[in-house]
């Protein structure tokens, strides 16, 4: 107990404000880790000479039905205390939560806490308790309050890393708090991958660094839809992309077999990617075509996905993760490939908003416009974007090409193009035909549009390309 108290008081101590402060601070975070030890069943010692005449861990049937029998009780006076009193009384019994963390997360004053969780004790009555305490910790509610509870097991900056129970994991693009009892204030934080084996990474509304580990999060259990904070994507893609980025600085192609991608936004090797997507324009299959195409190498990339929220016609009550399942796909994180999911705006991207993630090498850009037009994939060729191309780090072949596909298409997508002369008709015609010659058929669209996905070559899409006749052939 001593050695885990000094320890959150050490990693806690730069948010002390006033050092005469120090005793009672230091003294408050012993007594909490004195209280939770004393709350633990204590494990009997015996020598080793003894082990002979210790009884089997194994309870008889007739115990085992008792326990079982005390369990159904237990649970089902928790269940049947009302929504104030049942939500403290879990976070306390169950996973040990103090009395700042609970005001924390259920928003409510100390004193309310502390008025609750009496009326719970008074409800429950002195026999009751003790089953409560024995066996809660092993049974699961009649809800899913006690599962929406994890353990922080990182904060570095705004990047959060949690710990929940593999069986209930919080959504991609849910929320979760973590409680910062120092500064009694519970921090939002925003899913945007789940690993593995019950690890949970967010991005932070705000600085978490002060909070120790082993601090309680809770899972709002609901979708955010509050957008990422662009102006601090670069740390949060730094942080989140990890040793992987190194790679990126040679600068080497990532081919996908998608045409359009290849030539006009090219990947990098061990680079970030952002792929932002608008509504309707098919953010999710671009994502999942380029996990599947890309997971079986062995260059890393890390992909960034810009969700907007889901339409109005989503399944009532489907997460977003059920509907990746339910479509065959990934979360994104397979073989060489990482992702991230993070929420954007429900409107279109502006100029300044693309601008935004330059820290990343490629960014894709997933236009309602071309989708409208059944231009598939949907990417804005006009908007999306590589380093490779901005720093001429491909073939001087690729970047005239690139930007002989750029000049045509622009006609094509001009608000205020008019086609008056034959000239125009023409020029106009040569576009469309290069704008559909950047389709493609998908693999993962294969159960819906019943054709064959293709994989394109870059040598091949750019022998295909127009020259400098301004015509595709």
């Amino acid at each position: 107990m001593v050695q885990e108290a000094f320890v959150a008081a050490w990693s806690a101590l730069p948010t002390l404000d006033d050092p005469a402060a120090f005793p009672g601070w230091l003294r408050t975070i012993v007594r909490h880790h004195a209280f939770r030890v004393l709350r633990r069943k204590q494990l009997e010692a015996v020598p080793l000479t003894a082990t002979d005449d210790v009884p089997s861990d194994d309870a008889l049937p007739d115990h085992r039905l008792e326990q079982r029998q005390q369990a159904a009780a237990a649970l089902f006076a928790i269940a049947e205390l009302p929504d104030e009193l049942r939500e403290p009384a879990t976070l306390f019994f169950v996973h040990e939560c103090s009395h700042q963390d609970i005001a924390t997360f259920l928003d409510l004053s100390l004193m309310t806490v502390n008025n609750r969780l009496h009326a719970a004790r008074t409800r429950l009555k002195r026999r009751m308790l003790t089953m409560v305490s024995d066996t809660l910790q092993t049974h699961a509610l009649s809800d899913d309050f006690a599962n929406r509870i994890g353990r922080l097991i990182e904060a570095r900056g705004n990047v959060v890393e949690a710990l929940f129970d593999p069986t209930s994991l919080p959504d991609l693009l849910s929320e979760f708090a973590v409680s910062d009892e120092a500064q009694r204030r519970a921090v939002v934080v925003q899913v945007v991958q789940r690993p593995g084996g019950g690890i949970v990474r967010g991005v932070a509304v705000a600085p978490l660094d002060s909070v120790p580990r082993g601090a309680t999060v809770l899972s709002s259990a609901g979708q955010t839809k509050t957008p990422v904070n662009l102006d601090a994507i670069g740390p949060i893609v730094t942080s989140l992309a990890g040793q992987s980025r190194k790679a990126a600085a040679a600068g080497k192609l990532l081919e996908t077999g998608i045409k359009v991608i290849d030539v006009m936004c090219p990947l990098i090797a061990g680079g970030t990617v952002a792929i932002a997507g608008e509504y309707r324009a098919g953010t999710v299959v671009v994502t999942e075509e380029i996990v599947r195409r890309l997971s079986g190498g062995t260059e890393p990339v890390s992909l960034f996905v810009l969700a907007p929220p889901p339409s109005p016609d989503y399944p009532p009550g489907m997460t977003f993760a059920e509907g990746l399942k339910r479509e065959g796909y990934s979360e994104g994180n397979v073989g060489a490939v990482q992702t991230f999911f993070l929420r954007s705006g429900t409107a279109p991207w502006t100029d300044d908003q693309l601008s935004a993630l330059a820290p990343l090498d490629t960014v894709i850009h997933l236009s309602r416009e071309r989708s409208i037009a059944k231009i598939y994939p949907t990417v804005d060729v006009l908007t999306s974007r590589s380093r490779l191309l901005d720093e001429n780090l491909v073939s001087d072949d690729h970047a005239t090409i690139a930007s002989q596909v750029r000049q045509v298409l622009s006609l094509l997508w001009a608000t205020d193009r008019r086609s008056e002369t034959d000239a125009d008709r023409l020029a106009l015609d040569r576009a469309r035909k290069l704008q559909y010659f950047l389709t493609q058929p998908f693999i993962v669209a294969e159960p819906y549009t019943k054709r064959p996905g293709v994989t394109v070559s870059l040598a091949e899409a750019l022998c295909h390309m127009p020259r400098n006749s301004g015509r595709a052939v």
